[in-house]
């Protein structure tokens, strides 16, 4: 990578940079994109930030090339969401990078379990939270969830 790679807190000018990165992403896993199935990409700041939750941006230089967010779900539980790098930095060490951050966040406030849910086809997905330490603790014909405890 020629620039350091920054992770910072998402901000209101990343919205359209952000939206397309993700929307994008899963246009390459579903084969398609349907906006209206993602309204929470529309207005991240409404539905991430003004509702106390976390979304954190990976940039290299001033491009936004990683994305994620973290939910609190109560009880020292907190979900990893919207997951994301832009194809060309993928197996870089950015998607890893954020999630290390999301989870430094989590240690921080007391959290002791983070889950996150993904599709049951996308193996690859799957093995790489495996390679994070995450380990499924439920699976379904569509999902698999998956928790990193501490």
């Amino acid at each position: 990578m020629e620039d350091e790679l920054c992770i910072r807190f998402f901000e209101v000018g990343d919205q359209e940079q952000v939206r397309r990165l993700v929307l994008e992403g899963l246009g390459e896993h579903f084969g398609f994109i349907d906006e209206s199935l993602n309204p929470d990409l529309d207005d991240i700041s409404h539905s991430y930030i003004d509702a106390g939750q976390v979304f954190v941006v990976g940039c290299l230089g001033r491009e936004i090339v990683g994305t994620g967010a973290l939910i609190y779900q109560g009880e020292g539980i907190s979900e990893l969401v919207r997951i994301s790098t832009r194809e060309p930095y993928r197996r870089m060490g950015i998607g890893r990078a954020i999630i290390a951050h999301l989870v430094n966040i989590a240690r921080q406030r007391g959290d002791q379990r983070i889950i996150v849910e993904t599709n049951t086809a996308w193996h690859e997905v799957v093995s790489f939270y495996e390679r994070l330490n995450f380990v499924e603790y439920e699976r379904t014909e569509l999902g698999v969830g998956l928790e990193l405890t501490w």
